[in-house]
């Protein structure tokens, strides 16, 4: 049996920028997706801490060290710069290998989105 797990998690970064005139997607600076295992394209869904909203998109690498995280598109719409969001990532696994792994979980400075 196969299940899906928590592979990535980035908690409580904050929004930099929300621009509706583009395709779609979250852009995220190069250093977090690295610290959590996250790949442009993969699939994440993100979840706004300040008004509860919950929706699904894609990644884009942002530059390295720039602190960005752009919400693009349709996306846009459901968030404002300097809102907090969380960015989460899901693996399918065989049920026994589930039960010993260890998401990758990073909580960034909030008012930076660098590492602390």
């Amino acid at each position: 049996m196969q299940i899906e797990v928590l592979k990535s998690k980035i908690h409580r970064v904050t929004v930099t920028q929300a621009d509706l005139d583009y395709i779609g997607s979250v852009t995220i600076d190069e250093n977090l997706m690295d610290a959590v295992n996250l790949i442009e394209n993969e699939k994440v869904d993100i979840f706004n801490y300040n008004n509860g909203e919950r929706f699904t998109t894609y990644v884009i690498k942002g530059d390295r060290d720039s602190g960005v995280i752009c919400l693009n598109g349709p996306a846009s719409l459901k968030v404002k710069e300097g809102h907090e969001i969380i960015i989460v990532s899901y693996a399918l696994m065989d049920f026994e290998l589930a039960k010993k792994h260890k998401p990758a979980v990073i909580f960034p400075d909030s008012k930076t989105n660098k590492l602390r």
